[in-house]
């Protein structure tokens, strides 16, 4: 019930904000444009994107204008309460994108009035499927290019990163680790392998022996979802792994830092 609560507040939240819209729109640039006719109109796609991740994707497939509505501090981006700003910024927007698992993205959209086009994106670090989400933005940003460009980057950073990691591996041999169903590209880009994964969910105490059981060289934990020890019998050294870029957008530097934990751990093996 207490749930529910929030949740109704929050609706209520965003109709009463919309109400406060025309005020905060009224004053704005009448030149500029809203909703999808960017390209008729010979400019630069408008991106809202609810956090840094959706962020770092659009600056990726060659977005230049993008503002981020949940700010870096909110680890939890579904618990976010949007702000009048939030309202204004997604009016004036040809694109809002956003990922299923937050539920308000649309009622901001609809609270806003705004004609922009609402994109989920499939927030996921895996580097085929980072480059595939990252083309088809592109494609709907009238950005080939640009994507085209930051994809080659992302095949050269992960083909380095994963020579270093391989040389990193102790004993010469692909490590064994247990991840987070979130941070499954992590152990990718090591060349790990994955003899077990948890979550979202919390870990039962079935799971909890039989991934102890597997015996992993590490645990990768989703830094954004941590739980705390995972595996503490395991013997598994436990890895933190971040997945949201910093305000920068710089999606590379994901993986960069990742591989920095890795090798970390690795080197201390």
């Amino acid at each position: 019930m207490a749930r529910t609560r929030v949740r109704t507040a929050r609706i209520a939240s965003l109709i009463a904000l919309s109400t406060a819209l025309p005020l905060l729109t009224g004053c704005g640039d009448e030149g500029a444009s809203s909703g999808t006719d960017h390209k008729a109109a010979g400019r630069k796609p408008v991106v809202v994107a609810t956090t840094t991740w959706e962020g770092a994707f659009a600056k990726a497939a060659g977005a230049e204008d993008v503002t981020v509505i949940v700010p870096q501090s909110v680890h939890h981006a579904p618990d976010y309460d949007p702000k009048p700003s939030d309202l204004a910024a997604v009016a004036k927007a040809d694109f809002v994108l956003y990922a299923p698992f937050e539920p308000y993205a649309a009622k901001i959209k609809d609270a806003a009035g705004s004609k922009a086009k609402l994109i989920e994106v499939n927030l996921d670090n895996d580097p085929a499927k980072a480059g595939a989400e990252v083309t088809r933005l592109g494609d709907l940003f009238g950005t080939k290019d640009a994507a085209s460009r930051w994809k080659t980057r992302l095949d050269t950073e992960v083909t380095k990163l994963n020579g270093e990691l391989k040389g990193a591996w102790p004993g010469g041999k692909s490590p064994a680790v247990v991840t987070q169903v979130f941070t499954a590209w992590a152990a990718g880009l090591a060349g790990a392998t994955t003899v077990g994964t948890y979550g979202p969910e919390p870990v039962t105490p079935a799971q909890l022996a039989s991934l102890s059981a597997k015996k992993p060289a590490y645990v990768l934990d989703n830094a954004h979802m941590s739980t705390g020890t995972v595996l503490p019998d395991s013997g598994g050294k436990q890895v933190r792994i971040v997945n949201y870029p910093g305000e920068d957008l710089d999606l590379l530097a994901v993986y960069r830092n990742a591989a920095a934990e890795l090798k970390k751990a690795m080197d201390g093996a």
